[in-house]
């Protein structure tokens, strides 16, 4: 080829194409022959760590014809990746790419081609979804394609109708330029590429192209949900969100958040009723109950320190505990919990830990919170079916429409301890399947992933999921580590039963010992476990009603004075938090760009590499 003046150089990407690479690569030098002059193009199948007959193929090929080369690979790098590779190294100043099976009618080659030749446009890309010229797809791809298409337009920006289309051409000076921005090497690599070019300026043409759907069309979970759906959010942060993250925003963005979570206090609570509740009781003893909650905090970094420690991070209890302050006032605005994603980059912001062992340090500590409440409240509910039967059956008279409380209440109970239930019996499920799988040296995540997904995604979201539950089942491999940890659930649990009964103290509440510690667990157990289904941000509502209804089933105790508390005792702890997420977010001074830039440090064996400083 040395004696050839190359200007466009063809890639077809291949993966195990054995049935259709001969003639692919036939008519592509036929059509190319028609429109530009001999000696001036080539045609390079990038084959990607095929393991039919592919290779064989091509390298007779390229021994047949010089205007051929074959570039191997002996591991799958993506499509994407396997593109690089070849544009790299390929001859031409115009880099063309199309989908082997030829779905995209080759008449439109020579338009794809001399758009970029011409200089005319630095890219160019045939397309499905021009309105007036659709192509006709079938509805189990062209759904999600249009949905997909949707997504990319609306949170990146882009004024493109397809981007998924396999038939596209760009200048190698926009490709030099663009390929070190792009980050994917999958199949999301020429959508980055187009929308950053249209960012950057750069000249791009979408024409209408006929289009036969060819091969197998289904929809694939790790490639359209895990694999583009994930790249879509994260070139949408660092288009909308990173430009304009810093530490002043994030300070900012932490202070509303407990702002949010104060007035959506009050949205789903009558703030007369919670200022009427709050007068009816001892303010002395109110704030007693807010200090005793208060040092549960430490304990809480305290276990998160020693969770983290088994994963290989030696961090400071008060970094942790401030961490813990500022994603528990995330989840008063975000329901399921989904404020502990905020815990996740910030540990991997300030400590460089990452999100894999972030999260499953944060789910080792969820399983273990939920088994703690679990274990509080099931015991509550044997002991009163053996020593206090009659107890039990006025609760669930009480539930069935008995007793002074509201319908509302009562249904609002009904639905709390249904999900207590289902969240409980889960997480001593999840307890059980972690213990036994730590014992087992045994992989299911990678089959079980190939299993349902041969894209070469497989690899990147199997890497991540065997992270997460190997960070899982270490912590559980260790019985000392998980009984420090269990011990620690009941202590921190424990207090907040306490901070409860002492709230029943400011009421003026006198019941007996027994008595109210079993109704206290109760209560607090069946609340807590409710709070973790999406049904209001921080269970609000939910708990208030559970703690209410059992109180009022189990005691003497009247409505007015159960509710008070209930409502009381849940406002105490709220505003602790969200006062300990303000400060924790001002004193931590945490940066959302460090977090969402910061790469995780660790050695091959998942340990830190270089311990935290202190700060």
């Amino acid at each position: 080829m040395s004696e050839r003046s190359v200007e466009v150089s063809v890639v077809l990407p291949a993966y195990n194409e054995e049935a259709t690479i001969e003639e692919t690569v036939a008519v592509s030098l036929a059509t190319l022959d028609s429109f530009l002059p001999a000696g001036s193009y080539e045609v390079i199948v990038a084959e990607d760590g095929c393991d039919d007959r592919t290779p064989a193929i091509a390298d007779r090929l390229a021994a047949e014809d010089d205007r051929v080369s074959h570039f191997h690979s002996d591991e799958r790098l993506g499509r994407g990746g396997a593109l690089e590779r070849a544009f790299a190294a390929a001859d031409g100043d115009t880099l063309v790419y199309y989908d082997t099976d030829l779905a995209t009618d080759m008449s439109h080659l020579e338009e794809l081609v001399e758009s970029v030749r011409s200089g005319e446009w630095d890219l160019a890309t045939g397309s499905r979804w021009i309105p007036g010229e659709e192509a006709d797809r079938p509805a189990k791809r062209g759904i999600p394609s249009r949905g997909f298409n949707f997504l990319v337009r609306t949170v990146l920006g882009s004024n493109l109708r397809d981007h998924q289309a396999g038939f596209k051409a760009l200048s190698r000076e926009a490709f030099e330029a663009l390929q070190p921005a792009v980050q994917d090497e999958h199949w999301f690599w020429d959508t980055e590429m187009l929308v950053k070019a249209q960012r950057r300026g750069y000249r791009v043409k979408e024409f209408p192209v006929e289009w036969t759907p060819k091969g197998d069309s289904k929809v694939d979970l790790v490639r359209d949900v895990f694999g583009m759906g994930s790249q879509v959010l994260r070139v949408g942060w660092e288009f909308r969100v990173k430009p304009y993250a810093n530490r002043r925003t994030g300070m900012l963005v932490g202070i509303s958040l407990s702002v949010v979570a104060v007035m959506l206090m009050f949205l789903y609570l009558d703030p007369k009723s919670v200022l009427a509740a709050m007068a009816g009781a001892d303010p002395v003893l109110v704030a007693v109950a807010a200090a005793i909650y208060l040092t549960s905090w430490p304990l809480r970094g305290r276990r998160y320190r020693d969770i983290l420690r088994e994963l290989g991070f030696n961090e400071r209890t008060g970094f942790l505990t401030g961490a813990i302050f500022i994603s528990q006032t995330g989840n008063l605005v975000f329901p399921a919990r989904a404020g502990d994603a905020v815990r996740a980059y910030v540990v991997k912001a300030r400590r460089s830990v990452p999100y894999a062992s972030g999260f499953a340090s944060l789910a080792v500590e969820r399983v273990f919170d939920l088994l703690t409440i679990t274990l509080l409240a099931g015991s509550v509910l044997v002991g009163l079916a053996v020593f206090s039967p009659a107890d039990l059956a006025t609760l669930t008279a009480t539930l069935l429409g008995g007793g002074d409380v509201s319908a509302a209440q009562r249904e609002s109970a009904r639905t709390a301890i249904a999900v207590a239930l289902g969240v409980g019996t889960v997480a001593i499920g999840a307890v059980v399947a972690i213990v036994v799988s730590a014992r087992s040296e045994t992989n299911r995540i990678r089959p079980l992933i190939e299993w349902a997904s041969d894209d070469s995604y497989v690899e990147y979201v199997a890497t991540i999921i065997e992270r997460f539950v190997g960070d899982v089942q270490t912590v559980a491999a260790d019985r000392r580590a998980f009984a420090r940890v269990g011990v620690a659930s009941l202590t921190i649990w424990g207090i907040d039963v306490l901070t409860a009964l002492v709230v029943f103290g400011a009421f003026g509440v006198d019941l007996p010992l027994a008595t109210l510690l079993a109704v206290g667990f109760f209560a607090v157990s069946v609340g807590n476990l409710a709070k973790v289904l999406p049904l209001s941000p921080g269970g609000i509502g939910l708990y208030e009603a559970a703690f209410t209804v059992l109180v009022v089933a189990l005691t003497p105790v009247g409505p007015a004075i159960a509710l008070a508390a209930a409502i009381v005792d849940h406002a105490v702890k709220n505003v602790v938090t969200v006062l300990g997420g303000a400060v924790s977010m001002i004193a931590l001074n945490v940066s959302l760009t460090e977090a969402v830039d910061g790469t995780g440090d660790v050695t091959p064996d998942g340990k830190a590499a270089h311990p935290s400083a202190d700060e």
